[in-house]
């Protein structure tokens, strides 16, 4: 086997801090949200969105409850500089929405973006540059004092352009150290205090300071870590947001994230289903249903989960993957037979105690709080065991199995799902159970029976049945319909059996309440049983039919 080239790899220094808080912190509120899907989202699409589905997009985005949303970096492209003006002269931004554009720190990049966003009630100019010993020294060729005066000039002229602006705009402010998780610590903090110098923040006013996981090169403790180091050390905690934004390159995102804000960050960037570039950005939908799970308002409505997926793989071309977090056509579903036994009991327990607090073993959230149906969580194939078999036939059919068929039945479905390797549909599990057990047919059918009472405790049962589909009339007495009709079967079969076990109830489904019986037989001087069900909306022609039924599988088994 050849060895990977681990060696040409190192790791991320770590952060000393001996005493960090955020390993005993939890997230007790939603953090201040922006959708970059417009941005980060949009440049990663293999076909970008047109203006058409980016303002459909936006609207979108305003519906779920997003207040902030980058819409793009006007001075790049004419395409996004139209964006943004579009929706401004089109009046298609609400009052309590803020749009967010990047901007460079340089002059006519800044003039440029500060154009587009001319008659724009509230706005947020985020202002980034790379700061990371890499890009300095590789992309840039300078050292710190360089970059820290690119910084300082941008965060200049965006202040001098405001203090002029008399259009009545909100402006909001935002700096990036760019690609931060991999800047040394102290720098990070030194050109972010430098930007603020110049932009003056207040408690009352305050400034946004990103603080971006460009790139994932390091576990999601050493990023919080991070974000603690710098909240500590900044000299304005008390007038900046701390932002976060992380990307998802060694599949962490969602928990560089959620350490991040554990560690004293106030918001969050990313995208709907972490859409980005290379591995994406940071999943929002992830992150706030990770909150909703632990009882915490995520503010944001996700409430219709396939609306969400409908309309973003609509405008994006993207698809979300089935096992994909909360969203996945496949994660409340359940085909382990273990899972689906614990989901059935787990699901009745729920019913019986009429709880507030969801508790469902497998299933950490109710499927319906993000517009699911309980319908899909159970599936049947060769994995599955008697709890998904059992809560199909209960929840879609009424039919509640007594545990003798619980274990034949059993056996009938594991066989078909082996033989065919499929997955059976709810209305397959019947026809099984249908085709196998109830009213089964050959050799013998009971046409019609009629009762007539000989005397205190003893009926007289007189039946119109099939013998190989030729109609036969059987006569008999006993203690009882049941007991009178199995007499004149034996009677007339010359094979003596008696019920061994009877249970009967109403089936749910359906207009007509209909009854279901279940039979288990035994012949005279054998110890083996043999089950038969019946259904009518009759109880005694269903209990007669599961006579028969249980009959005829008992001499085609002998």
């Amino acid at each position: 086997m050849k060895n990977m080239n681990y060696g040409k790899y190192e790791a991320m220094p770590a952060v000393n801090i001996p005493d960090r808080k955020w390993p005993s912190n939890s997230i007790t509120k939603a953090p201040e949200w922006c959708s970059v899907d417009l941005r980060d989202g949009n440049q990663a699409l293999e076909v970008p969105m047109t203006l058409e589905q980016k303002a459909a997009f936006f609207a979108f985005l305003v519906e779920i409850g997003f207040k902030t949303i980058e819409i793009g970096f006007p001075a790049a492209s004419d395409t996004d500089y139209n964006f943004c003006r579009y929706l401004i002269e089109n009046d298609l931004i609400p009052d309590d929405v803020a749009i967010q554009v990047l901007t460079q720190s340089r002059k006519h990049i800044i003039d440029k973006t500060m154009e587009a966003l001319k008659g724009c009630k509230k706005a947020v100019v985020h202002l980034y540059n790379s700061t990371s010993t890499i890009q300095r020294e590789v992309v840039f060729g300078f050292g710190c004092r360089e970059c820290i005066d690119l910084a300082v000039e941008g965060a200049t002229m965006i202040a001098d352009y405001i203090s002029s602006d008399d259009s009545g705009t909100d402006f909001t402010l935002e700096y990036s150290p760019e690609s931060f998780s991999s800047t040394e610590p102290e720098f990070a903090v030194e050109i972010c205090d430098a930007v603020l110098d110049v932009w003056k923040p207040t408690p009352d006013k305050k400034v946004i300071i990103n603080l971006p996981e460009t790139v994932e090169y390091q576990s999601p403790n050493i990023y919080a870590d991070r974000i603690e180091y710098f909240c500590r050390n900044t000299r304005y905690r008390d007038s900046i947001l701390v932002s976060l934004h992380t990307h998802n390159d060694r599949g962490c995102a969602v928990a560089s994230s959620e350490l991040g804000l554990m560690a004293g960050a106030d918001r969050v960037e990313g995208t709907l289903f972490g859409n980005g570039e290379r591995t994406g950005n940071v999943d929002i939908i992830t992150l706030a249903i990770n909150m909703m799970m632990t009882g915490v308002d995520p503010e944001l409505d996700l409430s219709d989960m396939n609306k969400i997926i409908e309309f973003y793989e609509e405008c994006t071309g993207m698809v979300v993957e089935p096992r994909h977090p909360w969203a996945g056509k496949l994660v409340f579903t359940a085909f382990s037979g273990s899972h689906q036994d614990a989901i059935n009991k787990g699901i009745k327990k729920m019913e019986e105690t009429k709880s507030a607090i969801w508790s469902v073993p497998y299933l950490p959230i109710d499927p319906a709080d993000v517009g699911r149906q309980y319908e899909p969580i159970i599936r049947i194939n060769a994995q599955s065991g008697r709890g998904g078999i059992f809560f199909v036939l209960d929840k879609y059919f009424g039919i509640q199995l007594p545990k003798p068929f619980q274990k034949e039945f059993l056996a009938v479905v594991k066989e078909e799902t082996d033989k065919n390797n499929i997955e059976l549909l709810p209305q397959q599990v019947f026809d099984l159970f249908d085709d196998e057990f109830i009213n089964v047919m050959e050799p013998y059918w009971v046409l019609s029976f009629a009762e007539t009472i000989v005397s205190e405790g003893e009926s007289e049962v007189k039946a119109s049945i099939t013998d190989n589909r030729v109609e036969k009339t059987i006569v008999g007495r006993g203690n009882g319909l049941l007991a009178g009709f199995v007499e004149a079967f034996c009677d007339y079969t010359g094979v003596k059996f008696y019920i061994n076990n009877y249970s009967q109830h109403s089936m749910k489904s359906g207009s007509d309440s209909a009854a279901i019986s279940y039979i288990e037989i035994k012949a005279d001087g054998s110890d083996k049983t043999y089950l038969g069900a019946g259904v009518s909306s009759s109880v005694t022609k269903s209990s007669v039919r599961a006579i028969v039924s249980a009959y005829n599988r008992m001499i085609k088994s002998l």
